[in-house]
């Protein structure tokens, strides 16, 4: 089973110049405020506040962790088909 899985990731596939941006400034964004939400968490005093905050520190670099897996896997067509294809 997992065979068929790790396959259809080395088939590949391509995705457009701009949702490729989009996305890597998505990354930088979720990058950023994950550092901004850890300093915050230094400033708690409730040790469930704290767990809270930590806990979104942790989702938001996990999602930016998977947005860089997607971008490392995918392709990127070139403009000139991008242009062609409209």
């Amino acid at each position: 089973m997992m065979q068929d899985f790790e396959f259809r990731f080395e088939e590949g596939f391509e995705i457009s110049p701009r949702f490729r941006r989009t996305l890597e400034e998505r990354v930088a964004r979720l990058e950023r405020d994950a550092e901004w939400d850890e300093a915050r968490a230094a400033n708690l005093v409730a040790a469930d506040h704290i767990r809270r905050q930590m806990r979104l520190v942790a989702a938001e670099r996990a999602e930016a962790l998977r947005m860089r897996i997607f971008l490392d896997r995918a392709r990127t067509r070139s403009e000139s088909t991008v242009g062609s294809e409209q």
